[in-house]
């Protein structure tokens, strides 16, 4: 395979979007990928000068209809080789359909869409066309996320029965959008956030944690999407008690009101020989307690395997994973950059007519995506029946 460094086009990120710098400093970091065109705000005019005042040099487009579209035009070498979508909720869909039906992979920000039609859309593209779509669930790109992964699915700590994933912030306990803040504004309204505000922003991503981590799925909730900051039209506070596929029972919780919590990404997975606690504002550690023994604490690079613990025979490939001794922090645009790293390996393939599975296991996918879209629904029904259990739709 060619290992031109891949051109990689933005939808979104102008005048002050906050995720697409994480995301395009997770982009260059290995050299072999490079941000080179950008379609950047919805207004053409703006959008142009945005490219041109870009930190280094990019091609501007009016929107992203023109970009997608003079792909095809280009010669090989220069032809976007996907695209990162770091739009509000609300224009994710149309460009990646787009993009895909023009034959361009699609790495997409998180929820994967406004509704559930939407992602069914998306998926059952996606599967006819056969093409890589990345979401970005930034947290999977931890180390320490994909080490909770192989310690759970492993069975050391026994079956699974209970799971406590929750996201918590503080930033919006009061109406931080009348102060100009376009990072609220859009998300508490219904018409670009979608139906559930707190649950799609940050309920996801402890939804994502709660499946990637344990391999379990949540079959019926019992919800509360609540509002408490008057004036708001969707929720600022999101609780779903869940029961799982193995009989297990979780809550996913998410809240944007809570003073004192920054970041406060978490998961505590309880089986019958142990609890894994794990937490992105340390996200170098993961902390393992067996009954009747000390905490057993893991750090991202200083893993023993055969420790009494751990066998002997942990895979090779995640023990390779961390690059750069423990330590010296890996953090946010570290996890960013691992999960587009892994998603150019299948870009690659694809480019090259070869196999490739977005399975899930290094980045999430739109399957993924359509599970949260999925949830959300389910709990905003039970929501508005005072918190009745609802079962999860099947999925096509």
């Amino acid at each position: 395979m060619s290992k031109r460094p891949l051109n990689v086009g933005l939808v979104g990120g102008g005048r002050g979007a906050f995720i697409v710098h994480p995301h395009q400093r997770a982009i260059h970091f290995d050299g072999t990928r490079r941000v080179v065109a950008g379609a950047l705000f919805p207004d053409p005019k703006i959008a142009l000068e945005e490219a041109a005042q870009w930190p280094y040099p990019i091609k501007g487009y009016g929107s992203y209809d023109e970009m997608i579209g003079a792909q095809a035009q280009l010669p090989a070498e220069q032809r976007l080789d996907y695209i990162l979508i770091v739009t509000p909720n609300f224009v994710h869909f149309d460009p990646a359909m787009k993009a895909l039906n023009a034959g361009i992979p699609v790495f997409c920000e998180k929820p994967l869409t406004v509704s559930l039609a939407e992602a069914n859309t998306l998926v059952k593209t996606v599967r006819e066309k056969k093409i890589p779509f990345g979401l970005a669930h930034t947290y999977l790109g931890h180390w320490t996320t994909r080490f909770s992964r192989y310690l759970v699915r492993s069975g050391l700590l026994g079956e699974v029965r209970w799971v406590d994933a929750y996201y918590l912030q503080g930033w919006l306990a009061t109406k931080t959008e009348d102060t100009g803040n376009q990072q609220a504004v859009w998300r508490v309204d219904p018409k670009k956030a979608g139906g559930s505000g707190c649950g799609g922003d940050i309920g996801t991503h402890a939804l994502m944690q709660l499946r990637y981590v344990t391999g379990l799925e949540v079959t019926e909730v019992s919800a509360n999407l609540e509002i408490y900051v008057k004036g708001r039209p969707i929720d600022d506070h999101f609780t779903a008690y869940c029961h799982l596929s193995n009989g297990g029972r979780a809550l996913v919780r998410a809240s944007q009101v809570s003073i004192g919590h920054l970041n406060d990404l978490g998961l505590e997975v309880c089986g019958t020989k142990g609890t894994l606690r794990w937490r992105q504002e340390d996200p170098e550690v993961v902390t393992i307690s067996l009954l009747g023994q000390p905490d057993r604490v893991y750090y991202r690079g200083a893993v023993t395997p055969g420790d009494g613990f751990l066998p002997k025979d942990i895979p090779a490939a995640l023990m390779a994973e961390p690059t750069i001794p423990s330590g010296h922090g890996e953090a946010f645009h570290d996890a960013f950059a691992r999960l587009h790293r892994c998603f150019e390996d299948d870009v690659r393939k694809y480019q090259a007519g070869q196999p490739f599975e977005c399975d899930g296991s290094r980045y999430a996918t739109v399957v993924d995506g359509q599970v949260g879209m999925a949830f959300l629904d389910t709990c905003i029904q039970s929501s508005k029946d005072k918190g009745a259990w609802k079962a999860m739709p099947s999925l096509p």
